[in-house]
């Protein structure tokens, strides 16, 4: 009988630290490279206008890279240039999502590119400033700092534990306390 009872305070303790716990998810949408890269926007409408931005930072891509896809022609963003723009066929499928792959040195990594429905009639502006690279921040950790979230979080995980402790330590008629 108390095996049980310790069996059920623990997985209570583990299902409260696993639900206070913050997801991460991985959308498998990028393959690994040793330079960085991406389409903006990531949906577009035919017709509209891409950046192709390529981190050259940390001597991941020295030379010339090549954009490929389906939706887009041949781009070519030579050395000591980290952007270049391609116009989306105005036949590309609203909803489908287009593989853009970018190809370096020798390395290659795609990602998606998605079609949004209906057609527009001028380009997605350009990024301000790509060769400058993302602003990075301080990782969502202290920008989204808030003492109320993270007392609640910390007074339920202690709870649970209290809780697995004190069913683990409740002893019955039975057992023969």
């Amino acid at each position: 009988m108390r095996a049980i009872r310790v069996a059920s305070a623990a997985l209570l303790g583990v299902t409260a630290l696993a639900l206070s716990a913050p997801a991460a998810v991985a959308t498998g949408d990028t393959d690994i490279t040793p330079f960085g890269f991406s389409v903006v926007p990531s949906t577009i409408a035919p017709g509209g206008q891409v950046a192709l931005l390529l981190e050259r930072d940390h001597d991941g891509c020295k030379g010339s890279a090549t954009v490929t896809s389906e939706v887009f022609d041949t781009v070519t963003i030579p050395p000591f240039k980290s952007y270049a723009t391609a116009g989306v066929d105005w036949d590309a499928k609203p909803g489908a999502v287009y593989r853009v792959t970018f190809t370096c040195d020798g390395v290659s990594g795609s990602t998606g590119l998605t079609i949004a429905g209906g057609r527009r009639g001028g380009p997605t502006p350009v990024p301000l400033n790509p060769d400058r690279g993302a602003h990075a921040g301080a990782g969502g950790s202290i920008a989204d700092f808030d003492a109320k979230e993270l007392g609640i979080g910390a007074l339920l995980i202690a709870g649970s534990i209290g809780a697995a402790y004190h069913f683990s330590r409740r002893r019955t008629a039975d057992d023969g306390a």
